[in-house]
């Protein structure tokens, strides 16, 4: 792996893959929903969406005609603080990916009518999440987590909002950042430091700048929201305090994860869908941001199930809040972080992303030696310390989606009724 600076500022990240024969690009933006206010929210996602609709030298159907045409994929997604433009090809069609995408990124027309139209795609986008309980209550449980902070913003943003937003809105908040201190190239494949070449004749011109925009730190809560909706299951998300990017002891927590929901041999899948039959999806995950995270138990049961899937989910929190993971967890789960790891960097495209989005977000990288060496040298007192942090509250926030409210009565909380939900993340 290295690292350049174009002649403008502009970071490029290149991991040489003389084995493959293709190349995956990537342009990331340090932008998404926790960088907007109320009034813009799902400005950065209608971004996204708005760069594949036409430059001045390219309509949308011929960015689509031009990476079909070389057998290439491109894409993009925001999340809720970076957004990513992405391509993989034949490493010898590498210059058509750069110049397309440099083309959507400097020279898109957000052209009035295309705008109205991707409005529309959008909402549907919205309405289709809406039908999809089992990632409603997700959004749900982090606004129970964080109450109005900009990291519980909707990505996809609201109808209303939408329809008020304007091509001078998007220049304009595009104009704040998408600059040259918040954006990265990442390429990872069959390429090495000549395409820097390449990246200064597409890129040298970029010009715009501006300084970092201030994050407020989110104040955990641990409120109980319920969103009525006609379904056959009760989706039910229990959410604690989690890590930030930057915690040195990132593998335990990890590693805390996969042992309580991260597998098929993890506690929870193991007593609730093995043992009990209880539910088809249960899992639990943790997300980091730059200052924050939140750690998350999900599962999806019929109503006459849920109070004792709710029961047994405490009951094992407090099992391992109350004595902590066995020796033979700790060992499983290192082998099986390790595992993942390595897996994951068979593809150039998962290679791209990391080395992007650690140069982004963090400023920093390690090799894979680094990272199996930190892995090894978690300790049991590293993971009994998560423990006690994670789980170290009162109480949990607490989300659940259903078609009826008397499910709340053995939950043992006072649930707010949410009579609308924001949308969450998408492409």
């Amino acid at each position: 792996m290295e690292k350049f600076t174009l002649k403008n500022g502009l970071r490029v990240m290149i991991e040489p893959i003389p084995t493959s024969r293709s190349v995956s690009f990537g342009i990331w933006v340090k932008t998404g929903s926790r960088y907007e206010t109320p009034a813009d929210n799902g400005i950065s996602h209608f971004i996204e969406h708005m760069l594949f609709k036409g430059t001045k030298r390219h309509s949308a159907k011929e960015i689509a005609d031009r990476f079909d045409g070389i057998g290439g994929n491109v894409n993009a997604f925001t999340s809720k603080e970076y957004t990513c433009y992405y391509a993989k090809v034949l490493d010898q069609h590498l210059p058509i990916a750069v110049d397309v995408l440099s083309d959507m990124f400097f020279e898109s027309l957000f052209d009035e009518e295309e705008l109205a139209k991707e409005k529309n795609v959008i909402i549907e986008e919205i309405s289709m999440y809406e039908d999809t309980p089992d990632d409603m209550v997700h959004d749900l449980v982090t606004r129970a987590s964080l109450g109005d902070h900009p990291l519980a913003y909707s990505i996809l943003g609201t109808a209303e909002r939408l329809n008020a937003m304007t091509s001078d809105d998007l220049r304009g908040y595009m104009g704040r950042r998408y600059t040259i201190e918040n954006t990265v190239i990442s390429l990872a494949g069959n390429v090495d430091e000549k395409v820097i070449d390449l990246l200064e004749h597409h890129f040298g011109g970029f010009a715009v700048r501006g300084g970092e925009a201030s994050l407020t730190v989110p104040t955990y809560r641990s409120d109980a929201l319920f969103h009525r909706k006609k379904t056959e299951q009760n989706h039910l998300c229990l959410t604690f305090p989690g890590c930030s990017i930057h915690e040195p002891k990132m593998y335990a927590m990890i590693l805390l994860n996969n042992t309580i929901g991260g597998g098929m041999s993890s506690r929870l899948f193991q007593e609730i869908r093995e043992k009990r039959g209880l539910a088809y999806s249960v899992y639990s995950y943790h997300t980091s941001y730059a200052d924050s995270g939140l750690f998350t138990v999900y599962a999806g049961t019929a109503p006459k199930q849920t109070q004792d899937v709710y029961d047994l989910t405490l009951e094992m929190l407090s099992d391992v809040k109350a004595k902590g993971l066995t020796d033979a967890e700790i060992h499983r789960g290192k082998e099986q972080l390790k595992g993942n790891l390595i897996l994951s960097l068979e593809s150039s495209g998962s290679r791209m992303n990391r080395q992007g989005k650690n140069e982004l977000m963090l400023g920093r990288h390690q090799t894979l030696d680094e990272m199996i060496e930190r892995i090894d040298a978690v300790t049991k007192d590293d993971v009994a310390e998560m423990i006690d942090r994670v789980m170290g509250a009162d109480s949990c926030a607490i989300a659940v989606v259903g078609a009826q409210e008397k499910v709340l009565n053995g939950l043992g909380r006072e649930f707010v009724v949410s009579s609308t939900v924001e949308a969450a993340a998408g492409e």
